[in-house]
């Protein structure tokens, strides 16, 4: 099958066009064939390497961690799914490779696609949604009444947390550029900070959440709008104890997470806040759950711009400038 192959780590490093075994079906599988396909800021910091001790992925091997397309053979235990349906997912780590033809999904990560999206709509979804789910909804607990900072509300991440957050009742600012400003409005979003005019650390308080994804000054400013019992939801680290744990990393990689942390930990401490960092895992039943939203139209897809799968390197270039309002999707059908 055709795929966009990684040949080995490399910082901004062209993926390669060529052919790739079609993957192997295991009894618990489905085999989708791939229509759409999102990109995320995951696959370029994989690309790079920067995952390599936490995501040991070995080159040859397929970038890719969204999918919508059609299921066209199952696993002999297969039970939730059949030939011709019509599905999204965010194949699990160690089994990622959406930019190809085909993939084999474990069963347990696969939703149906939601009936009022296309699939290049539906392949914006995934990583994004169940990001957005699991730091609001599971970590978090986000309730109604509640206030929550949503950081780059423009971006994939952003534009469907603050959809959701708004679902649950809560109160919801962001930071984004004053050319944003309408689109995160339009997203329900109540405040907008200007980051590059405004300091949103003096422009908010008493916020009961944060959802953060970008740098370490920002991180640690956050911890100022939060009030005390506040959460600091970190998806772009440092890694804390608890997710070495999870993912268990050996002693050496835990203590090296421990110190990478620490700082942050310690002030977040000080502040009477609790700081956690979150490494989203695939999960069909909650892709499932989101659905329901998407179909009665609560929660709508952000795409910003969908290339041919041919120029899956472009599409790279272009979300790596920023830029992007929303998601990027490459199109194979």
């Amino acid at each position: 099958m055709k795929a966009f192959i990684v040949d080995r780590y490399k910082k901004k490093g062209a993926l390669r066009f060529g052919d790739m075994p079609e993957p192997t079906l295991r009894d618990d599988d489905v085999l989708v064939e791939i229509h759409a396909a999102g990109l995320n800021l995951l696959d370029s910091k994989i690309r790079d390497g920067e995952f390599k001790l936490i995501l040991p992925y070995r080159p040859p091997f397929i970038l890719g961690h969204d999918v919508a397309g059609t299921v066209v053979r199952v696993g002999s235990k297969v039970q939730r799914f059949k030939p011709g349906d019509e599905v999204y997912a965010r194949p699990r780590d160690g089994r990622i490779g959406t930019f190809a033809e085909f993939i084999a999904v474990n069963e347990a990560d696969v939703a149906l696609k939601p009936k009022n999206l296309t699939m290049d709509e539906a392949a914006s979804i995934p990583l994004v949604g169940l990001t957005a789910w699991q730091v609001l909804v599971e970590r978090a607990g986000l309730r109604k009444g509640q206030k929550v900072l949503i950081h780059a509300g423009s971006g994939g991440v952003g534009t469907f947390a603050i959809q959701l957050a708004k679902h649950l009742g809560a109160t919801v600012a962001t930071t984004a550029s004053a050319a944003n400003t309408a689109m995160v409005k339009a997203l329900g979003t109540d405040v907008v900070i200007d980051y590059r005019s405004q300091k949103f650390e003096e422009e908010l308080s008493g916020y009961d959440v944060v959802l953060n994804s970008l740098d370490a000054g920002t991180l640690e400013k956050s911890l100022k709008v939060l009030k005390p019992g506040g959460k600091l939801i970190s998806i772009s680290g440092p890694p804390d104890p608890a997710f070495a744990r999870a993912q268990g990393l050996n002693a050496v990689l835990r203590l090296v997470l421990r110190l990478m942390s620490a700082g942050i930990r310690r002030k977040a401490k000080r502040a009477g806040v609790d700081y956690s960092f979150l490494f989203m895992r695939a999960d069909g039943e909650q892709l499932g759950r989101i659905t329901k939203p998407i179909e009665d139209g609560t929660i709508r897809p952000v795409v910003d711009r969908v290339f041919p799968f041919e120029k899956l390197n472009e599409a790279f270039a272009y979300i790596e400038t920023g830029r992007a309002k929303g998601k990027v999707v490459v199109t194979l059908k």
